[in-house]
């Protein structure tokens, strides 16, 4: 789904003309005025900017001529959050999003595409910095359904939040050691779950401003379930309420 620009003069154009920009990967070691300008227009216009081994580097682009820096340029779509409110509110339907707190696995961030979409979730947000991008290996991963669910990107999760709680949801966050169960909250109204990075769960700061965190009972030695499989399990328990 993304293809790869390569040069610095390119890359700049792009950064100037308002391209969608998934991430820059500049070779380690490179340096130059051009890069300077580089990484200044990206951070001005929220574009991931890192510096990777020569290994990857060329795995991303072993014939270009890239001048030590490359750009992932997406053909995703993302909309605002506003858009999906809008869109539930059409359909005469209490909002109910999924909010991907740092999911760095192409696979997991797929499963759980997938996932919304087969529940009913009306958009999944996740953090334009420290999250997967929607790859060839996404959209695989969620056999398609990173194509019909609306995604938006936000900058701040934390504030996404406020902004949520102000407009009315009930946030409930999938954390392990959570006070009540997945199943012992009453998910009416907006609703919208939030589901952490693979290793390290929900951010501190995240996890604060849910209003529930809910745990899924663990019965066998493992002490957690994967992020796509627990994340399915909660937006499964929100479908079944609304539906009920």
């Amino acid at each position: 789904m993304d293809s790869i620009l390569s040069g610095r003069q390119p890359i700049l154009e792009a950064l100037k003309s308002g391209v969608a920009l998934e991430k820059i990967l500049v070779l380690y070691g490179t340096r130059g005025e051009s890069l300077r300008q580089i990484r200044a227009l990206a951070k001005q216009r929220g574009v991931p900017f890192s510096e990777v081994s020569k290994q990857r580097f060329l795995e991303l682009a072993p014939d270009a001529k890239n001048q030590g820096v490359l750009a992932i340029v997406s053909s995703t779509r993302y909309v605002e959050v506003d858009e999906i409110l809008d869109s539930a509110e059409a359909k005469g339907a209490s909002p109910f999003v999924l909010i991907l707190d740092e999911i760095e696995d192409p696979h997991n961030l797929g499963a759980l595409i997938r996932t919304a979409e087969c529940a009913g979730v009306h958009g999944v947000i996740v953090p334009k910095h420290h999250s997967a991008s929607i790859s060839q290996t996404v959209a695989k991963a969620s056999a398609g359904a990173s194509l019909h669910v609306p995604l938006a990107r936000v900058t701040n999760v934390a504030q996404l939040i406020e902004e949520l709680k102000q407009k009315g949801f009930w946030i409930v966050g999938a954390d392990m050691s959570g006070a009540k169960r997945y199943d012992e909250v009453e998910y009416t109204g907006p609703i919208a779950v939030v589901v952490g990075n693979e290793g390290k769960g929900i951010r501190r700061l995240v996890k604060e401003k849910c209003d529930f965190l809910v745990r899924i009972p663990m019965y066998g030695k493992i002490g957690s379930l994967n992020a796509s499989v627990a994340g399915a399990l909660i937006l499964y328990e929100v479908a079944r309420a609304r539906a009920a």
